[in-house]
Parts: C-alpha cells; sequence; structure tokens
C-alpha cells in the first residue's frame, strides 16, 4: 500500500452539546482527539457541511473530519468533502459506534453493509458506495430490554469513561497502520485487543 496517497478520515456523530460524549458520538470524538493529539484544529470548511484540520500521518496527507449534520445525514458532507477533495470512495476512512462489539474493542474493515447504522446507510447513498473503510468502535449492548436506539444516545458510564483514552490512543494508532501497512496489517494487529 502507498503511503503518497490522501486519505478522509471522518468521525461520525450528532452536533450540539446535547449528544456530546454520547456513545453515539464515539466517532466524532476520536477524531476530536486526533486533531488534539497531532497539535492541530478543526476549522469550518467553507463548501461542505463538517470541520476539518489537514495534517500528515505515516507519510500520506490526511483530513481529518467531522460533519455537522445528524447522524442520518452525514453523506451529503461525506461526498462534498471527497469531491472537494477530488478522492474516492477508497481514500475513505469512516469512525463510527458499533453494538456488536464489545466495548472499547476495534475492527476494521473495508465495504460491507451499513448493519442498521444510519450514518453509514446516509454515506452509502450519498457517494453511491459501500467501498470504503470503516473502523468499528464497539460500544457494547444495552443490558435488559433497554431500546439500543435510546442506548447510543446516553453518555458513558464512569467506568467506560476511564477506556475510552486508551480506545481513542488505538483508534489513532490503527489508522497510522492501516495507511502505512494495509488492511490486513490493521486487522491482524488490533482484532482482538480491548476484549
Amino acid at each position: 500500500m502507498t503511503t503518497s496517497k490522501t486519505w478522509l478520515i471522518v468521525g461520525l456523530g450528532n452536533p450540539g452539546t446535547t449528544y456530546a460524549g454520547t456513545r453515539h458520538n464515539i466517532g466524532a470524538s476520536a477524531v476530536d482527539e486526533m486533531v488534539k493529539s497531532l497539535g492541530e484544529k478543526l476549522t469550518k470548511h467553507k463548501r461542505a457541511k463538517a470541520e476539518v484540520a489537514e495534517t500528515r500521518l505515516a507519510g500520506a496527507k490526511i483530513i481529518l473530519a467531522k460533519p455537522q449534520s445528524y447522524m442520518n445525514e452525514s453523506g451529503n458532507p461525506v461526498a462534498g468533502l471527497l469531491n472537494y477533495f477530488d478522492l474516492a470512495a477508497d481514500q475513505l476512512v469512516v469512525l463510527h459506534d458499533e453494538l456488536d462489539i464489545p466495548a472499547a474493542a476495534l475492527r476494521v474493515k473495508f465495504g460491507g453493509g451499513d448493519n442498521g447504522h444510519n450514518g453509514l446507510k446516509s454515506i452509502r447513498a450519498s457517494i453511491g458506495s459501500g467501498d470504503f473503510y470503516r473502523v468499528r468502535m464497539g460500544i457494547g449492548r444495552p443490558m435488559g430490554e433497554q431500546d439500543p436506539a435510546d442506548f447510543v444516545l446516553k453518555q458513558f458510564s464512569s467506568a467506560e469513561k476511564t477506556q475510552l483514552p486508551a480506545m481513542f490512543d488505538r483508534t489513532a494508532k490503527l489508522i497510522e497502520v492501516l495507511i502505512s501497512s494495509g488492511l490486513a496489517a490493521a486487522q491482524n494487529e488490533f482484532h482482538g485487543e480491548g476484549e
């Protein structure tokens, strides 16, 4: 895999203070942490409804982005950024919450279905392809009878919050390995961690 191409790294979430720190916003929170750790700052993009920071990682140019639309409308900002930066779908990495893997675990894959995730569904519809990378960030499943739709919009518990810094650090390292060494290397190194 060449590190010379440009990558668009998008963290999904809902805008505004009401949703800040919720499980559904973990992708956006991961982008915030990457931006901070790389010494960058997010700014409003002039053409897409998103905040972006341009920098370099593993020898490649990366654009870190957070759509400023609601989750189920993430596709338009992502399509706008791909178009603006003249990038293909396979240069896109989407960070998103995942109910079907344990809390704090990470999985990365290329392509596949949206598994009921409205943000992924919107992106697929807007860019006309599902052929992009997804970093699935485990938030676990709700206990008992709680509706998953309510669960994802809740804040993390105090115990869960203690796991987040390490998870964000592993997410940034996973992206670095994906860019520098490819999908198989990232899967080999990170699948199974955090469980």
